[in-house]
């Protein structure tokens, strides 16, 4: 077990692991090389920093807290491939940052804190860069929310847009006690892994937001929900899948609204 000789700041959401073996199984979900650049957000005190140095080529980390610069460098000492950023992730170019660096996988693998999770997933799907493996350690909750299927009462707008990219899996749950200081939640890692055949949308804006809608009161029908847009084309559309304007969001996984948004779309 890891000891810490930090002042935590709990508006930064700062929870340290302090287990080796959690970092050990989180390190092992993705398939880092020798030839790797791995990026990490929130090092705190660099206990899975180091592991992720092990086995990568590079490592590239965001800390917002500069305070701890003397923490990590501490526990850095002699890992020469690894380079740390004191500024805020939402805030980088991450293609400027990777930029300098010679790599053939990309991975990003982060206890992140709870606060930025999904802005956090929205960058990276915004940059454009193609992730051979997302693997984040998030709030139970929030992770159960991400990787549940259609039909649930957790699946929601942030589901269907991450499933639009992503094959995402549940791995394993990992209970509060293993942090420093004790959060008040149990946390799940979660991995996400780019589609290959996903269906083309035309205007990713306007499935973003039509998805959103299709969300916007969690009981209300679709045809409540999408009253603003053509209900013909709509019905038409559900109708393919054996669906009428009855039906509720949550029931509908991502290729019904593709469908919809590349009907709807102009």
């Amino acid at each position: 077990m890891e000891k810490y000789d930090v002042k935590f700041k709990k508006k930064l959401g700062q929870n340290f692991l302090k287990n080796t073996s959690v970092v050990d199984r989180i390190v092992n979900q993705a398939d880092i090389d020798s030839n790797s650049l791995v990026i990490e957000v929130g090092p705190g005190g660099a206990i899975m920093t180091r592991e992720l140095a092990k086995k990568a080529k590079n490592v590239l980390a965001y800390e917002i807290d500069n305070d701890l610069a003397d923490e990590i460098h501490k526990r850095l000492e002699g890992y020469d491939n690894v380079v740390v950023l004191f500024q805020d992730f939402l805030l980088s170019d991450i293609s400027k940052d990777i930029a300098k660096f010679d790599y053939d996988k990309l991975f990003f693998i982060s206890n992140v804190p709870y606060y930025i999770t999904t802005p956090i997933l929205m960058k990276l799907i915004n940059s454009g860069l193609s992730f051979n493996k997302i693997v984040m350690m998030v709030q139970k909750e929030v992770g159960d929310r991400f990787s549940t299927k259609c039909g649930s009462r957790d699946y929601g707008s942030i589901t269907v847009l991450l499933n639009y990219f992503y094959d995402v899996r549940r791995e394993f749950v990992v209970s509060r006690n293993n942090f420093v200081p004790v959060p008040n939640v149990d946390s799940v890692v979660v991995t996400f892994t780019e589609k290959n055949n996903k269906k083309t949308v035309k205007n990713f804006s306007y499935f973003d937001k039509l998805v959103r809608d299709s969300f916007k009161y969690k009981r209300k029908t679709i045809k409540n929900n999408l009253k603003n847009y053509d209900l013909n084309i709509v019905s038409q559309v559900l109708s393919k899948y054996g669906y009428d304007l009855s039906v509720r969001a949550e029931m509908l996984d991502v290729d019904v609204f593709v469908d919809l948004a590349n009907a709807l779309g102009k």
